[in-house]
C-alpha cells in the first residue's frame, strides 16, 4: 500500500467497548480514526435505558449487568475508569436458585459497573479520543468496497461516503459482519459465520418503594429467567427502585419474535414465583445478539493484505473484558509493519 494511502484515516465501525478500545490504541499510536455507529451514542451492549413515565424519570441497565477484570491490562484500564469516576465496585448481595434451593456464592469475585450508569465508561472513552478522532452517530454501514486508494463505505443514512480509509475495523456482532464482509473478504465472513450469537429478552421494572427481597442479584437456573437484579442497588444510581430481568438464551431464542406484552407477562409471572411483586411499570427490550453460544478465543481476525479486521467479545471468550481485549489485540495487528 502506498504511503499516501497509509496517511489516510482508519475507519472503525461500531462504538461498543471493542471498537472504542481499538480506536483508543490506534489514536495513541498516532493514527487518525473515524468512528461510526448506528446508534445515537456509544456503549453497544453496555447499555442503559433512560426514560420518563407517569411516575417520573428512571434508568435501568438492560444489557451487560456488570463486568470482571482479570487480565492485568484490563485491570489497569478499569482502575483508570474508577479514578475518572465512571466505574465502581458493586458490592451486591448475590444468590442462586436451582428451582428448589437458594444458595449464596462462596467464591469472592470483584464485580464492577459503570457509574452512574453502565454507559459511562464508553462515554468517557469517547471524550478521551481527542482531535484525531471523528465520531459519526446514527450511521448504519451497509456496504464496503476496496479500491486501490483505500476502503470506501456506504451507509443507509448518507449513501456513499467520499472519504477513503487505509484500514477498516468492524467491531459489530458476528451476524452483522457476515453480509458486510462476504463480497470483499470471504475469510472474515466465514469466521463471523462460524459462531452463533443468541438473543435475550430484558424486562425493566419500576417500583414505588424498595422490594423486601434478601438479595440484589440472583442467578436463576430454572424456568425462563436467567438473572434478576436490583438495578438501583448499583453505585451512583438515583431515582426509583428499578429491577432488571434477563431471560435465558434458550427461552429468548424460542420467543424472539413474540409480542413484548406476552414476553412481559411470562417474565413477570416467573419473577412473582421468586417473590417479586407486580411493578408500577414494565418495559421490555429485545436483544437479538446478546451473547455467543461458544465464543472464539483467537482474540481478533485480521487480513493484512486487505487491511480489514474484526474485533468483539465473540472473538475473545465473551464478556466485557473480552471485548476490550479484542479491540486491543486487533489494534496491535493493524499497527504491525507490513
Amino acid at each position: 500500500m502506498s504511503s499516501a494511502t497509509n496517511a489516510l484515516p482508519i475507519a472503525v465501525v461500531g462504538a461498543g467497548l471493542a471498537g472504542l478500545s481499538c480506536a483508543q490504541a490506534l489514536l495513541q499510536a498516532g493514527h487518525t480514526v473515524h468512528l461510526f455507529d448506528k446508534s445515537r451514542g456509544p456503549s453497544g451492549r453496555m447499555s442503559t435505558r433512560r426514560a420518563e413515565d407517569d411516575n417520573g424519570p428512571w434508568q435501568c441497565d438492560h444489557g451487560a449487568q456488570y463486568f470482571t477484570a482479570r487480565a492485568p491490562q484490563f485491570r489497569a484500564e478499569v482502575a483508570r475508569w474508577q479514578q475518572a469516576g465512571v466505574a465502581a465496585l458493586w458490592d451486591a448481595r448475590l444468590a442462586s436458585f436451582d428451582g428448589s434451593t437458594w444458595t449464596t456464592p462462596t467464591t469472592p469475585l470483584e464485580r464492577f459497573v459503570g457509574a452512574p450508569r453502565m454507559t459511562a465508561p464508553a462515554a468517557w472513552l469517547v471524550r478521551q479520543l481527542g482531535p484525531q478522532a471523528t465520531t459519526q452517530w446514527q450511521t448504519t454501514v451497509q456496504h464496503l468496497q476496496h479500491h486501490a486508494d483505500g476502503w470506501a463505505i456506504t451507509s443507509a443514512e448518507h449513501g456513499p461516503h467520499a472519504q477513503r480509509y487505509s484500514a477498516l475495523v468492524l467491531a459489530v456482532p458476528a451476524p452483522q459482519a457476515v453480509p458486510l464482509l462476504a463480497p470483499v473478504a470471504p475469510a472474515g465472513a466465514a469466521t463471523a459465520a462460524s459462531v452463533r450469537m443468541r438473543g435475550s429478552w430484558a424486562l425493566m421494572l419500576r417500583y414505588a418503594a424498595p422490594l423486601a427481597l434478601p438479595w440484589d442479584g440472583a442467578f436463576i437456573n430454572t424456568g425462563p429467567l436467567r438473572w434478576v437484579a436490583r438495578d438501583s442497588s448499583k453505585p451512583g444510581r438515583t431515582g426509583p427502585e428499578t429491577w432488571l430481568l434477563h431471560a435465558t438464551a434458550v427461552w429468548s431464542d424460542a420467543h424472539i419474535e413474540d409480542d413484548a406484552s406476552a414476553v412481559t407477562a411470562t417474565l413477570l409471572a416467573a419473577f412473582s414465583a421468586l417473590g417479586g411483586p407486580a411493578p408500577q411499570a414494565a418495559t421490555a427490550h429485545r436483544w437479538r445478539y446478546a451473547d455467543t453460544e461458544a465464543p472464539l478465543t483467537q482474540g481478533c481476525w485480521w487480513d493484512a493484505p486487505l487491511r480489514v479486521g474484526l474485533c468483539g467479545d465473540w472473538l475473545h471468550g465473551g464478556k466485557v473484558e473480552g471485548a476490550w481485549l479484542s479491540g486491543r489485540a486487533l489494534a496491535q495487528q493493524v499497527l504491525r509493519p507490513a
